[in-house]
């Protein structure tokens, strides 16, 4: 696979896993955080905000790698 044709893959499911993500965290936060005051919205909210960023960069690792010769 080229690297054009990772970068189109990775863009589609990077976007796909944001959106996904977030659905699922508002949910969560929804049910378990929201009410519960300051000392629990807080880290939920900061671990969760950050919590995508693994997954994304490992598709950006990918979607960067050069072409086989």
């Amino acid at each position: 696979m080229n690297q054009r044709t990772r970068k189109a893959i990775g863009t589609i499911a990077t976007v796909a896993f944001i959106i996904v993500y977030a659905l699922v965290m508002m949910a969560v936060g929804g049910m378990l955080v929201v009410g519960r005051g300051m000392a629990f919205e807080l880290p939920f909210y900061i671990v969760a905000g950050a919590g995508w960023m693994p997954v994304v960069m490992a598709l950006i690792r990918w979607m960067s790698k050069p072409d086989a010769a």
